[in-house]
């Protein structure tokens, strides 16, 4: 029985941290106009 109790409670606790979260939004911002690298360059 306590298991489940505990199971319970984790669950929302979970769920209580995904809505508030969510309430949130997500954050302002943009991305990068540079690309990023994606290999190594050569070496001389």
């Amino acid at each position: 029985m306590r298991a489940l109790i505990a199971a319970a409670t984790g669950l929302a606790v979970a769920l209580a941290l995904v809505f508030t979260i969510t309430a949130m939004g997500s954050p302002a911002g943009g991305t990068s106009p540079k690309p990023l690298l994606t290999t190594v360059p050569k070496h001389p």
